[in-house]
């Protein structure tokens, strides 16, 4: 669903760069982050952790930006970095736009009923391939999320990004035949199904040597047999 709803967010500028400046930052609470685009100079800025998280629960797809107390403009979150352990943010990256043009944005495919799912119920393996797709639309337009309903699927199953549906604003750019997800065999049955494969090439292996070996045994017992006759 599209949302126009935007949220103000108060940042600070900044000029100090390199790994050391940052590690303070961080350690004083604080997020920092770099705004471009729009035809203007990127600037470097930084903001409390605690009023990011805050602005990024409530945004919709816009936020007002406003650096140093300045006029606000609108922008969009183009990244943001967490730590692999903590999960916090270290580094945010936003990029100015314009409500008027249409931009390109990351956004989350979200599987809806895979529990109701036939070939789930079955024992079937649900497994969500691709997790973000590529859409085109106006800034306000952006929705947060695009839902794939998987509620039928059975076992043997493939959706791909043609199974999207998007708002009428929006423009999926990802290609048609990306696959978003899958529904594969039970893991056991796979693992039976190999075994006895495997099996049977062993049952088919030991009954040709036992073949050849007895063929070896008559072949030998009649040479014994034409030299006690001479």
């Amino acid at each position: 669903m599209a949302t126009t709803a935007t949220t103000s967010l108060e940042v600070q500028s900044r000029e100090a760069h390199g790994s050391r400046p940052v590690r303070r930052l961080r350690r004083s609470g604080h997020v920092p982050g770099v705004v471009y685009g729009g035809g203007e100079d990127p600037i470097s800025f930084q903001v409390e952790s605690r009023e990011l998280r805050l602005a990024l629960a409530h945004a919709g797809a816009v936020m007002d930006l406003s650096i140093d107390s300045s006029k606000a403009s609108p922008v969009v979150l183009k990244e943001l970095v967490r730590h692999p352990v903590t999960g916090d943010t270290v580094h945010i990256d936003l990029l100015r736009v314009r409500l008027d043009q249409a931009i390109t944005a990351t956004v989350v495919v979200e599987l809806l009923g895979g529990d109701d799912a036939p070939g789930v119920k079955e024992g079937g393996v649900l497994e969500q391939v691709t997790r973000e797709v590529l859409i085109e639309a106006l800034p306000t337009d952006i929705p947060d999320l695009l839902e794939l309903d998987v509620s039928q699927v059975v076992i043997g199953d493939t959706l791909t990004v043609e199974s999207l549906r998007a708002p009428a604003a929006v423009t999926i750019v990802t290609e048609p035949e990306t696959v978003i997800a899958t529904v594969t065999p039970p893991r056991l049955q796979v693992e039976e199904a190999t075994e006895i494969e495997s099996e049977t090439e062993l049952v088919g292996e030991g009954d040709g040597a036992e073949e050849g070996e007895a063929e070896d045994g008559e072949g030998q017992d009649g040479g014994e047999g034409e030299g006690e006759g001479e």
